[in-house]
């Protein structure tokens, strides 16, 4: 079966952003174009956190709710979450209400601050784990990598929970950590050209 599809608007895709409303629009502006913001690069490992054992589309669609939840994901905000916060939490039905990865969110903002404070920002730590060219593989062969593992270990040793190799990779595909869209998708060439123009985190 082809990795592509043929869009209304004559362009080819890769084949999963027809499988949702909501994944055309991400998949076109969002899904791989490199990332340099800590915001939204922890807002990232956190949503993809969350989707471990679900689908993206959950995720996705509840994206905003996550967001009014968990304080736009400021991590100094979140990190200052009490129980008081995580009951709240686990009473709102606009999210997912898992009480572990609730719990993994707060500690998670809690380990970006020490990470900020060590590494002087997220972005710069993050991107030491970026795909090089030479070492890509066929786009969308793998769920893990070499590259997602050690990212993996490096944050557990630093005391992040709930981010092993497969949440890694998915968080290093999206966050455009490496240009993951099949080839002949139009969007790869566009990242391409994004990448060139994007100055690594130091």
């Amino acid at each position: 079966m082809s990795n592509l599809i043929l869009g209304e608007d004559g362009k080819s895709r890769c084949n999963w952003s027809n499988a949702a409303p909501d994944f055309l629009h991400y998949h076109d502006s969002e899904w791989g174009f490199p990332v340099d913001n800590d915001t939204r690069l922890f807002e990232k490992i956190c949503l993809e956190s969350f989707q471990s054992g679900l689908s993206w589309r959950t995720i996705l669609t509840k994206r905003e709710n996550f967001r009014t939840a968990f304080a736009g994901f400021d991590f100094y905000k979140v990190a200052a979450f009490d129980q008081e916060d995580e009951q709240r939490l686990m009473q709102d039905s606009g999210i997912v209400r898992n009480k572990r990865k609730i719990a993994a969110t707060i500690n998670n903002a809690k380990c970006a601050i020490e990470m900020i404070e060590q590494e002087g920002s997220l972005a710069a730590f993050l991107w030491r784990y970026r795909t090089l060219p030479e070492q890509e593989r066929a786009p969308q062969s793998q769920t893990t990598s070499v590259q997602s593992h050690a990212l993996a270990k490096a944050l557990k040793k630093r005391g992040w929970q709930f981010v092993g190799p497969t949440t890694a990779f998915a968080f290093m595909q999206a966050m455009g950590l490496l240009n993951d869209h099949v080839e002949g998708c139009f969007v790869r060439d566009r990242i391409e050209r994004v990448r060139l123009k994007f100055n690594i985190p130091a």
